[in-house]
């Protein structure tokens, strides 16, 4: 366990499954509360099953069996009521926020000129603007206890092009950005902000886009990804030990850089 991330609070979005799911279990494994944000429902774009309630609740229990407490809310990163409450109920509990893990977002594949207005717009708006609607709520928390750290949760496609995924890569570069920016500006606070660059990533995304394109999920990875290692993806849990390290005083002083965990993808 690591003794400075003991007791701490980290406010997660996308937690349901996949890389938010293994982010909260390896935080609640070092002694951090979970505060755990998650839709809990498919929507109709893109198409593949989103987390559930029952992978929430069993979030939960696994959380708790650590020794920690785990709050649940079921809301949409567009909407800023959801947030709003949930950020509100949070600081109710546990009186602070030290770690927001901006994770929720989606994919799809789809052509430019093919790419619908509505598309366009649900991707942006999850995967960009859900993560500006959820730390606006969370920095002015941060800003008063002069401490904290936002991980932005983009991927290899925000620091290089990708074919039929120009809208996705749109958002996942809009996130560098963010994190930039935001480093700049909350620096004077003792706030520190970093985005992650994984390559396709072992989780139900995986298995969600091959189903789309009527191929296995390894087609899927290697079709999109071509890592030096020879592993078609990586892990949950190696972006969860990412998250952890970059959460901890371990690394204290990095704050606007851009961690890639692209087994090797990005220097081809």
């Amino acid at each position: 366990m690591s003794n400075d991330l003991k007791g701490k609070v980290a406010f997660i979005t996308g937690a349901a499954h996949g890389q938010g799911r293994a982010t909260a279990i390896l935080l609640a494994k070092q002694g951090v509360h979970i505060a755990a944000f998650d839709l809990a429902q498919t929507l109709k774009y893109p198409g593949y099953e989103l987390g559930n309630e029952n992978e929430l609740v069993s979030l939960r229990k696994e959380c708790e069996s650590h020794g920690v407490t785990c709050l649940l809310f079921t809301g949409d990163v567009r909407v800023d009521d959801d947030i709003a409450q949930a950020v509100i109920k949070t600081i109710e509990q546990f009186k602070r926020i030290d770690i927001l893990f901006n994770n929720a977002g989606i994919c799809a594949y789809g052509y430019a000129q093919d790419i619908t207005e509505q598309e366009w717009d649900i991707m942006l708006d999850i995967n960009l603007k859900g993560a500006w609607l959820v730390a606006r709520r969370i920095i002015p928390v941060m800003i008063d206890q002069h401490d904290g750290v936002i991980i932005n949760n983009s991927s290899i496609a925000g620091l290089r092009g990708m074919n039929r995924l120009s809208h996705y890569a749109a958002s996942k570069w809009g996130l560098t950005g963010l994190t930039k920016s935001w480093a700049i500006e909350l620096a004077p606070h003792n706030i520190r902000v970093v985005s992650i660059h994984p390559t396709g990533v072992n989780t139900p995304m995986n298995d969600g886009l091959a189903a789309l394109e009527g191929l296995t999920a390894k087609e899927i990875a290697e079709r999109s990804a071509g890592n030096l290692l020879p592993v078609p993806w990586i892990e949950p849990e190696d972006v969860a030990e990412a998250v952890v390290f970059l959460a901890s005083a371990k690394s204290r002083y990095v704050t606007g850089s851009q961690l890639v965990l692209d087994a090797g993808l990005l220097t081809r």
